[in-house]
């Protein structure tokens, strides 16, 4: 079974993957992959719009003779990561609610 998944947790995976350690977006793709559906060709648009909002930074290193961009998370970035996880985990308590058979106002 696989739930539709909105764009702020799609932020919120990418958030986490970069507070580990920089990647560039193979790699990140390759991450975020492990827990939902996603190409690199999703993944670009998101790390742009990330960046414009100041939650990321990046950087080139050289790789066989070409360059590799890097992201990595601002300090902005992982405020809003700290958000993200409050937020997820009230989420996530509703919906545990429900599933196991009680209500999600208890």
């Amino acid at each position: 079974m696989t739930f539709q998944l909105g764009a702020a947790l799609l932020d919120a995976c990418v958030l986490a993957v970069l507070e580990k350690e920089d990647a560039y977006g193979y790699i990140l793709t390759q991450n975020v992959k492990e827990v939902m559906n996603i190409s690199e060709s999703t993944l670009y648009p998101v790390l742009r719009r990330l960046q414009k909002e100041g939650y990321l930074t990046t950087y080139d290193r050289p790789y066989s003779g070409r360059n590799r961009r890097y992201y990595q998370i601002t300090p902005e970035g992982r405020f809003q990561m700290d958000i993200y996880r409050r937020e997820w985990k009230d989420y996530k308590d509703k919906i545990d609610k429900i599933l196991l058979g009680g209500s999600a106002d208890e």
